[in-house]
């Protein structure tokens, strides 16, 4: 196409009609790929550099470089960092992955308090106010925004309002933000902001990352570079707030139970003397020593747990911690907020210091803003490149597909047939009738890929979504190996699969994952691929039984046991290759397809 060609000079000033719309067939051998979208268009632009190097075809199409948001609202604070993310696809490789080769953090917003209208609700307008200061000071417009998540965290997660105030900051906060909630999520996110995972990689080391923010602690087992376990404890810096006279202004349901196992019946409005503020804030240290220490847990350990403990830590070459209790633990903070966040802090580092744990203290990283640096640096990953979508602007792009991954492992010889049955017998476990909705279909792929393998694959999943396939739905199929554009090639050209097929590769995904999709990025022929849980309740991932501290609006903590199982797991690992070995069911994470 010429370059005089309207559509690209000046795409969408023109007649803006179905017909005339700016698509991606308007790049059709590379044509036009250095312009910015006015207008309504079925794709987006990679960002172009200045320089020799930059200008380069073969350059531009191995590198894309995203812009980020993470937005933390934690149990004490709210905060935000925007990120720029440099991937690249290793060519030399012979791979169609990208990686992230480089993070830059453009912009930290201040530590601002969670505002709170009561004990149940969120203050949603100072909320916003909070969060449209940050994108002002940072110079950033939604529009800027490739990618991101806001993260609810902690006490914040189960305030009434939670779910809806995410989801509208999420829709203000750019076009492919994302709303995500989850213990698990956060944990991850924390030992990466923090640094724990990149110390792991570079020592080859298993750390051990605590995050104490305001409401809860998360623990992250680094291995070698990866999170590859993650948990949650109720234990927290302002599960309780005392004003100037020493009356409690806030007090959670945890927070009366931390007190009650000190010995102490603390309401609202009850004045109380700071020795006593002392002995709860050493029997909350105390607590969660023994909670990360004691195997098997005492029933009343297990209750402060808000996910399944890590079953066998293991050896611990070390051990870091952030969060906001993490600045008072290496020192680097000293202020009184009113809250248990400086006492804790403080108790934690004398038994640090006289041994408590069996491990090393590692010198601090990312403390306070660790989850929400995770959330804007950690959470990328783009697509392969080698792609089949067939419309891209009927397909993409879409929010919230529910992600199936049936247990079919591919042998020498692939059995359609068998493929076929646990799809179907997977939809069958998820109460899930075939055709009925979109789904996204998660397969692994093994082996060498010959014609000959592909195309029993192809029948395997032409069989198994014999409705989608009737009548002409999308079929959306998620893959690990880079397979997809043949794959897609012969459900179009070889089956006569006459619905919409997109077909992506590059990335791992896993039953109980949402994901959403963004537009095809040009000219790296990428997707966007943001993969998360929505888990604003209780934490699905306890097994049959578990029981956990409980919240009740009369306000008194005390064991209760949930029979929401999910029976498989679910480790979230995300660096480089971001093959997610997942420790049971939602878990929020994000990826490009590419905390408190």
């Amino acid at each position: 196409m010429p370059a005089s060609d309207p559509k690209l000079d000046t795409p969408g000033s023109a007649d803006s009609s179905p017909s005339n719309r700016h698509t991606l067939a308007d790049h059709r051998l590379g044509a036009g790929l250095a312009h910015v979208h006015d207008g309504e268009a079925d794709h987006d632009h990679d960002d172009f550099f200045d320089g020799p190097i930059e200008d380069n075809p073969l350059w531009i199409a191995d590198n894309v470089t995203l812009v980020s948001v993470g937005i933390d609202i934690g149990s004490a604070g709210t905060q935000v960092i925007f990120s720029k993310v440099h991937l690249r696809r290793l060519s030399e490789d012979l791979t169609s992955r990208y990686y992230v080769v480089g993070r830059e953090t453009l912009f930290r917003s201040p530590v601002a308090l969670t505002p709170y209208q009561s004990e149940e609700r969120i203050d949603d307008a100072k909320l916003r106010a909070i969060i449209g200061e940050a994108y002002k000071d940072a110079g950033v417009e939604a529009k800027d925004i490739d990618t991101g998540v806001v993260i609810l965290t902690g006490e914040a997660l189960r305030r009434d309002n939670a779910q809806a105030i995410a989801a509208l900051l999420a829709e203000q906060g750019g076009d492919f933000v994302t709303a995500t909630a989850g213990h698990h999520m956060e944990a991850m996110l924390a030992g990466y902001g923090s640094g724990a995972a990149r110390v792991s990689s570079d020592q080859g080391q298993r750390i051990l990352n605590i995050d104490i923010g305001g409401g809860t602690t998360k623990l992250a087992l680094a291995d070698k570079g990866r999170v590859v376990a993650t948990a949650a404890i109720h234990v927290g810096g302002r599960l309780q707030v005392v004003d100037d006279g020493g009356r409690i202004i806030r007090l959670d349901p945890a927070g009366q139970h931390h007190a009650a196992q000190a010995g102490f019946r603390w309401t609202k409005g009850d004045s109380v003397k700071t020795t006593d503020l002392d002995k709860v804030a050493e029997s909350m240290a105390d607590a969660l020593i023994a909670a990360i220490r004691m195997r098997p847990l005492p029933p009343p350990l297990a209750a402060l747990y808000l996910t399944e403990p890590i079953a066998e830590i293991g050896p611990i070459d070390g051990v870091m911690f952030s969060g906001g209790v993490g600045e008072y633990v290496y020192g680097r903070e000293d202020r009184d907020f009113g809250d248990m966040g400086r006492r804790l802090g403080q108790a934690l580092r004398k038994r640090l210091d006289a041994g408590a744990l069996p491990w090393p203290l590692l010198p601090a990283g990312e403390c306070i803003r660790a989850t929400a640096l995770g959330a804007s640096e950690y959470s990328v990953q783009l697509s392969g490149n080698t792609s089949t979508i067939t419309n891209p602007g009927a397909l993409l792009p879409r929010r919230n597909l529910q992600v199936l991954q049936p247990p079919y492992v591919c042998e020498d010889i692939i059995d359609p047939d068998k493929l076929a049955a646990a799809i179907r017998g997977h939809f069958t476990s998820f109460d899930l009738t075939e055709g009925e909705a979109d789904v996204a279909l998660a397969l692994r792929w093994l082996g060498a890929p010959s014609h000959e393998r592909i195309f029993a694959f192809a029948q395997g999943i032409a069989r198994g979504m014999a409705t989608t396939v009737a009548q002409k739905k999308p079929l959306y199929i998620m893959l690990d190996g880079d397979i997809a554009q043949t794959l897609g090639a012969i459900l179009r050209e070889e089956l006569d699969v006459q619905g919409e097929i997109l077909c992506i590769d590059g990335v791992v995904l896993w039953d109980f994952d949402y994901i959403d999709l963004g537009r095809i990025r040009l000219p790296s022929m990428t997707v966007p691929v943001t993969i998360k849980s929505l888990v604003f309740s209780e934490d699905p991932r306890l097994p049959r039984g578990q029981a956990h501290l409980h919240h009740h609006d009369h306000g008194h903590g005390h064991s209760h046991s949930h029979g929401h199982s999910h029976g498989h797991g679910h480790v979230h690992s995300h660096e480089h290759e971001h093959e997610h070995r997942h420790d049971h069911g939602h878990g929020d994470h994000h990826h490009d397809h590419k905390t408190d």
